[in-house]
């Protein structure tokens, strides 16, 4: 079954949009012999399964956090978290969490290091293994092509940040090989101020034997299993997380935009100028 990635042309003036395709996915180091790459498949498929006889049980936070951290290992790939040892920042609400996104990969990791509630595209549920999984996981699903069911969706995630429940966003909307490309999409940040929730940025890098690479990448008109086959045959892949300081919102003085590029100049290690920074967000202390 192939599952876009990405669509050459946006539903709408207003979708994500990326110029990566499988052109830009290349293996940054040898490949594993394919006797190894076969061992991990067998090793996955038994965690995937593992994880689906599971049933609703795979939404407890520490049993999800053991299988996402075990579908890692089964492929072979190393996880290094850098900052804080959580996602969710204390307070008396959940956090939003925010990532550039790279890869299906992504969110297996996030998973690895805290379960919180994922946002993710609606495909995503009808993907072979992994959809199952997620969706019994508690992962709320959008329509990316839908403008409509964006405010809908900006309400659930924001009832969900009062009720202290953390919530994971990729707010580039859709993957780009190296992770850095696109704006972030400004909505899913009006639920941080709605529910006065604090904003985790979060920096995704994947490399092999610490050379950047792309072999992760998830993108253009690629589909699960040739992604999958790639990840199986990569050598020395590493995801790299990096907990960047929670922003905390303002109501009375910011706005989404403010946040949404606040958070962006973070993850994406740029800096906003100096008049902007002035006015924008306190780091939490």
């Amino acid at each position: 079954m192939t599952v876009p990635a990405a669509m050459s042309l946006p539903a709408h003036a207003w979708a994500a949009w990326s110029p990566c395709t499988t052109g830009c996915v290349a293996h940054a180091a040898g490949r594993v012999p394919a006797t190894r790459a076969a061992r991990r498949a067998a090793v996955f498929g038994r965690s995937v399964m593992g994880a689906l006889l599971s049933g609703q049980k795979i939404a407890e936070p520490e049993r999800l956090r053991a299988r996402a951290a075990a579908l890692l290992g089964s492929l072979g790939i190393r996880l290094e978290v850098t900052g804080d040892t959580g996602l969710s920042a204390p307070g008396g609400t959940g956090t939003l969490v925010v990532a550039n996104h790279i890869s299906w990969l992504d969110v297996i990791a996030l998973l690895a290091i805290e379960p919180v509630v994922m946002l993710a595209k609606r495909e995503i549920a009808d993907w072979p293994l992994i959809g199952p999984m997620v969706t019994r996981a508690g992962t709320m699903y959008i329509d990316r092509g839908s403008l409509r069911e964006l405010p809908e969706t900006v309400r659930e995630m924001a009832a969900r940040l009062r009720d202290g429940q953390s919530v994971m966003a990729f707010p580039q909307g859709i993957t780009w090989c190296a992770g850095t490309g696109g704006s972030f999409r400004r909505a899913t940040f009006q639920a941080a101020l709605d529910a006065g929730a604090p904003v985790r940025p979060v920096t995704l890098d994947y490399v092999q034997h610490g050379a950047p690479t792309t072999v992760a990448a998830f993108v253009g008109e690629d589909d699960f299993g040739a992604s999958l086959r790639r990840v199986l045959r990569a050598d020395g892949l590493t995801v790299r997380v990096d907990l960047h300081r929670p922003l905390r919102p303002i109501r009375a003085v910011d706005d989404r935009r403010r946040v949404a590029a606040q958070a962006q100049a973070t993850v994406c290690g740029a800096r906003l100028p100096l008049h902007h920074e002035v006015a924008a967000l306190e780091l939490a202390r």
